[in-house]
Order: C-alpha cells, then structure tokens, then sequence
C-alpha cells in the first residue's frame, strides 16, 4: 500500500516562512508528477504547485515569485518552499502523486491526509 506522509505545518506570522514535506512510503518504483494543492475553508481545493519527473514546475499566480517547489526522484519526496506568507495562505495543503508505479499495480493518484497552515499575528 503507497501512503503519502506530510508534514512541516503549524502556525507562522504574516511574512514568515514555512517548507512543507511529503514523502510516499510503500514500494514505490516510481511517481510521475508530485504536488501541493490548498483547501481555506469554504473555498474548494486548489492547485498551488506541480512538478513533473523531468522538474518541470507550474504554479499558481498568488505564489509565484514567493512558493518553491522542488522533488528528490531518488527519495520519493517533494518539498514545497513558502516566503512571504500572508493571510490568505491559511489553508490545509495536500501532497499528491500523479502515476505512481509499483511492481504490482498503478496508482492514477494518491493524496496525503493535509497538514494545516495558519498564517495569522
């Protein structure tokens, strides 16, 4: 069974910064592209950043210039950077894995169960 495991959450003041982890766990051969999406309450989930196995990223236009994502193939883990965190950054984030091999099956995708971020004075 693959899990996605994160951590590195908690509570920053505005203009802090915090680095997310997410690490997938199981026999893992494999994961071709890992991620972090958002959740504030009452909005829907959304994309925050991608990155592919080639290292390919995408972001959203609120984090960019402030967010980095980044992946350790060899690790299976994926890091999300964050800078300049405000208000509207208060969120639970979600790692997720996109085709993710095992010597038995593919996964389409797999979420990790969030981690809380809370930007507030």
């Amino acid at each position: 069974q693959v899990q996605l495991v994160e951590s590195g959450g908690g509570l920053v003041q505005p203009g802090g910064s915090l680095t997310l982890s997410c690490a997938a766990s199981g026999s893992v051969l494999s994961i071709d592209a890992m991620g972090w999406y958002r959740q504030a309450p009452g909005k829907q989930r959304e994309l925050v950043a991608v990155i592919s196995s080639g290292g390919d990223t995408n972001y959203a236009d609120s984090v960019k210039g402030r967010f980095t994502i980044s992946r350790d193939i060899a690790k299976k883990t994926v890091l999300l950077q964050m800078n300049s965190l405000n208000a509207e950054d208060t969120a639970v984030y979600y790692c997720n894995a996109a085709r993710v091999w095992t010597r038995s099956k593919l996964y389409l995708e797999i979420w990790g169960q969030g981690t809380l971020v809370t930007v507030s004075s």
